[in-house]
């Protein structure tokens, strides 16, 4: 329940501070991202993690009610190469979770390693260091994504 924990902590936090979100997106667009930025590193600091609320496309800063609910980045341990579990085993809760999606290694190159889930909006990168999420939260996505932090990321 970790990812849970730490996207409803984010999410709490982001409404908490919306008005200066706001306010600050108006009248300078990077202080506003600057103020997003804070408060996912504020708390991502709590689970030892680098916590990024990312805006792949320009417009989407404007979608407040979608903040910390998509496009997330959790840079767990950068030194990190390779999976403390085996790759398949990823691979098959993410076939098992998701019927529809395409799975497949990535980043096979200089002994590293990595797994990405596609879905028709979006994908999931799963790297040794980092969990990318880009796509809604629905509630197979934050099952997989706390299933992950607990069993690859090794997050209590």
């Amino acid at each position: 329940m970790i990812f849970s924990t730490i996207t409803q902590e984010l999410q709490k936090e982001l409404k908490t501070n919306m008005p200066q979100i706001r306010f600050l997106l108006k009248k300078n667009p990077a202080m506003g991202y600057t103020k997003i930025t804070e408060i996912g590193n504020n708390v991502g600091r709590k689970y030892n993690i680098k916590l990024l609320v990312n805006f792949p496309e320009k417009e989407k800063i404007n979608d407040f009610d979608s903040y910390g609910t998509q496009d997330l980045s959790m840079i767990i341990d950068q030194q990190k190469k390779n999976f403390p579990i085996e790759r398949i085993l990823i691979k098959e809760k993410a076939k098992e979770l998701f019927n529809d999606a395409k799975v497949e290694d990535a980043y096979m190159y200089e002994g590293k390693e990595g797994v990405k889930v596609f879905f028709e909006k979006g994908r999931i990168d799963i790297l040794p260091h980092s969990l990318h999420i880009w796509c809604k939260f629905t509630d197979k996505v934050t099952e997989f994504c706390d299933w992950l932090l607990v069993e690859v990321y090794q997050l209590r």
